[in-house]
């Protein structure tokens, strides 16, 4: 947080916000009011520890997170839905670097090594463009992979000291070949019945910030520039949020960065208060420069 000697900023306000959400039990919620989440916690923690704020909430956060890990490794979204494991690698990154955490960081990084999407070898006829055959990671066990999950899962690896693994090398692949011959990536589809489906900045910003150091700037480099121009005029949270620290990654913030954040942040006057979520991703942005720590 800013010294409170100087004007307080939409991002001190927010980490404020975001420590107001903190539960007894050592979550935080979605929004003001609400139970703990397994994501807005793994969000928070991200959040406040790149702003040095919340320092005391940290610790139960964490141990939260570890209480809702299944004996496999993965991290639900809710015990009642273990096939909704894609929070596995928030957790991991919000574990990463804690010693006290190291156990349930192991686990949750071999459940990502063990599981993929369903996937199938691409037949001629096949109505959908990119290679289903590549393996990546899925929203939900045993349905197909995407580009969020996808990008999460390298993110955490990477992250986790695992970036050398083959499941990490094939799923870069399956990124770059769900990458739009015009630049940019939506969901993770490219052509659907022989039509081009349009990029989607926020997608195209999980797939940069995955890629950097694993692809090179000539194979990006159209994405980068659709990117640069999305975050520019188009200002939603998570756009402006994972397409700074995926520019930040390839060494091409925008000076204007926190300018932006500070004026995003502030919408929240007209349109009401973020889910912690968005205001962690922002926070998360303003302090990350290069992009997300550790994922080399």
């Amino acid at each position: 947080m800013k010294p409170e000697s100087r004007p307080a900023t939409n991002l001190d306000q927010s980490c404020r916000e975001v420590i107001a959400r903190g539960l007894p039990q050592g979550g935080f919620a979605a929004r003001a009011g609400g139970a703990a989440r397994v994501d807005a916690t793994a969000w928070a923690v991200l959040a406040l520890e790149a702003a040095g704020a919340g320092g005391p909430l940290l610790g139960p956060a964490r141990r939260y997170l570890a209480a809702q890990q299944l004996a496999d490794g993965r991290v639900p979204i809710h015990p009642d839905h273990p096939e909704a494991f894609w929070p596995t690698p928030l957790a991991m990154l919000a574990w990463i670097g804690q010693a006290d955490w190291a156990e349930p960081l192991d686990r949750a990084g071999r459940f990502l090594l063990a599981i993929t999407g369903k996937h199938w070898e691409r037949k001629p006829g096949n109505y959908l463009g990119h290679d289903t055959a590549i393996r990546g990671w899925p929203w939900i066990e045993a349905t197909h992979s995407w580009i969020e999950p996808t990008a999460l899962g390298i993110l955490a690896l990477r992250s986790a000291g695992l970036g050398g693994h083959p499941r990490v090398a094939e799923a870069a692949r399956m990124i770059l070949n769900r990458q739009l011959p015009g630049g940019g990536w939506n969901y993770g589809n490219t052509l659907v019945f022989g039509s081009q489906l349009p990029p989607m900045p926020e997608a195209t910003g999980f797939a940069l910030a995955a890629l950097a150091g694993l692809a090179s700037r000539t194979q990006v480099q159209a994405s980068l520039d659709y990117l640069a121009g999305q975050v520019s005029r188009q200002r939603t949270p998570q756009t402006l949020g994972w397409g700074l620290l995926a520019l930040g990654a390839w060494g091409s913030r925008p000076a204007e960065a926190r300018a932006w954040i500070e004026e995003t942040l502030g919408r929240q006057a007209a349109f009401g208060s973020y889910d912690t979520m968005s205001l962690g991703l922002l926070v998360l942005a303003a302090e990350s420069p290069a992009g997300l720590a550790g994922a080399a």
